[in-house]
């Protein structure tokens, strides 16, 4: 397994690859965002350890970018002791886990590994279910394009709810930005803009009986998209 560590202290970066790399792991490191993109475009990495505090082009900002990425890997980000807010924004940017400094190694490889299991599991599951998925209470029926909730009821879904939702459930948990969604549910001869994303979501919800007051399963991150939040398993 490849890891790429991405901070601008030299210390961390060398210990972590040391200690790394006597699990086993194969490690690159970056100190800032420009050289986290090249190790990425030269090779395939298997998991991220990137520092929030970063010079010039931050964490946050990084995370952000590697949601507009096809097949990011998962990100274990650092924060600093007590940064709450941090660590909630980098969570709902995409980050998949988190450490404060000062942290125990240990720790980090156990949870670099737990990342690196989730993530095959979740490609595992699309690329071994194709039909049917579940989250919640429903079922989405993949070759039917319908939801089916827990009376063996199918609800018909649009084109574009379909292609939404089929967007969402291969990314949960992670915030989709209206661009992202507009290339995800593109489709030929269809135009696809803001409007008709925000309206798909509209819809896909009262499907689901999501409110749009307080959605459970479709969330709004204010500033950024929405979060599809539910855990996807096989039927």
């Amino acid at each position: 397994m490849r890891c790429l560590v991405v901070d601008d202290d030299a210390e961390i970066r060398t210990s972590l690859t040391t200690y790394l790399e006597s699990f086993g792991w194969q490690v690159s490191a970056a100190a800032d965002g420009g050289a986290m993109r090249r190790v990425m475009a030269a090779a395939k990495v298997d998991a991220i350890v990137l520092d929030l505090m970063l010079p010039g082009e931050d964490g946050l900002a990084l995370l952000r970018w590697l949601g507009t990425q096809t097949d990011a890997p998962p990100v274990l980000m650092l924060t600093a002791r007590g940064d709450t807010m941090s660590r909630v924004i980098g969570l709902e940017l995409g980050a998949d886990d988190y450490l404060a400094k000062p942290f125990e190694p240990r720790e980090l490889v156990a949870r670099l590994q737990a990342l690196v299991r989730r993530s095959n599991k979740g490609q595992a599951i699309v690329a071994e279910d194709m039909r049917m998925l579940r989250f919640g209470r429903w079922r989405f029926d993949r070759i039917a394009r319908q939801l089916v909730n827990a009376e063996d009821v199918g609800i018909a879904l649009s084109s574009a709810e379909f292609r939404l939702l089929a967007a969402f459930v291969q990314r949960p948990g992670r915030v989709l930005s209206r661009d992202q969604l507009i290339e995800l549910t593109r489709a030929p001869g269809v135009e696809v803009n803001d409007r008709s994303i925000d309206l798909a979501v509209s819809r896909l919800r009262a499907k689901l009986g999501d409110t749009a007051r307080e959605p459970s399963m479709i969330r709004t991150v204010r500033g950024e998209g929405y979060l599809f939040d539910a855990e996807v398993s096989p039927c």
